[in-house]
């Protein structure tokens, strides 16, 4: 096995550090790009560098000798894509051979979800800088969809009737390792990472109801009520715009599509939303 090391970002953070494991438990020597050493993941292989996503030079460096970098999205700010495109140009600049980016399902200029379009301008600029590149656009996270109930047991939000094909944290991380193992077969291509099936917020409700037993219900608000709800959080207005987009984006049919892709890339079938709750239960 090569030698040269697989850079990852977000190792500290779900995806990321899922993906690190299991390079590291694959024996493939790592790089593990963060901003707080303390918080790194130990692993057989790998060595912390810290090289935040807005300081050029930092990553510049931390990027030299490598071969093939994961991008994790850096978190949600209002100046994120501005960070995007220093970490890219730092990554060009220290001649990375392959760039593989976690983006995002239905990516575009006028994406409903406001930070797809985030994700659309991070893509279109390392398509400008030459870098050879794989781009994985994953769904919303199945992980994360028991977070929407509130306190009342009541899914609230602007998502009708839509559905949404919401994809587990782990069978991400695996396409992904797929795709870092073997990154020339997938220069160039886009992998969108969907679950096996779309569900409505009404399904999704009804879903932990059956494998929890905790009531849970869907509300569907008007647009305007979901800024009103959402207002007592004190959150800036892109924040505040981009939750609610997450609603009227399912209510669009943007996260609606299901793919094959896990299941072409890992070899098994993509994980149920119903499959995620029970092996977190």
């Amino acid at each position: 096995m090569s030698q040269v090391p697989v850079a990852v970002t977000g190792a500290t953070g779900q995806i990321g550090g899922r993906v690190a494991q299991r390079l590291a438990a694959a024996g493939v020597p790592l790089r593990l790009l963060v901003r707080d050493p303390s918080r790194a993941p130990r692993l057989p292989g790998a060595a912390a560098v810290v090289a935040p996503y807005g300081d050029g030079d930092a990553v510049r460096r931390a990027l030299e000798g490598v071969g093939t970098v994961f991008m994790v999205s850096a978190s949600e700010s209002a100046d994120r894509v501005d960070q995007h495109r220093t970490f890219v140009d730092a990554a060009a600049a220290a001649g990375v051979g392959h760039l593989v980016y976690l983006s995002f399902q239905g990516a575009a200029p006028d994406a409903t979800f406001t930070l797809a379009r985030d994700h659309w301008a991070t893509e279109e600029h390392v398509r400008a800088r030459g870098l050879v590149h794989t781009f994985l656009r994953d769904a919303l996270y199945a992980d994360f969809l028991p977070g929407l109930v509130g306190e009342d047991g009541v899914i609230r939000g602007p998502a009708g009737e839509g559905r949404v094909a919401a994809v587990a944290q782990d069978d991400v991380a695996d396409a992904a390792v797929a795709v870092l193992r073997d990154p020339a077969a997938h220069a160039g291509r886009t992998h969108e990472l969907t679950g096996p099936q779309a569900l409505t917020l009404a399904e999704v409700a009804a879903t932990i109801t059956a494998v929890t037993g905790r009531p849970v219900r869907y509300h569907p608000e008007t647009v305007e009520e979901a800024f009103a709800s959402r207002a007592s959080y004190g959150a800036p207005d892109w924040q505040v715009e981009a939750w609610v987009s997450t609603y009227t984006a399912v209510a669009a049919g943007e996260m609606a599509r299901v793919s094959t892709a896990v299941e072409n890339l890992t070899g098994r079938p993509a994980t149920s939303f119903e499959q995620v709750l029970r092996t977190a239960a």
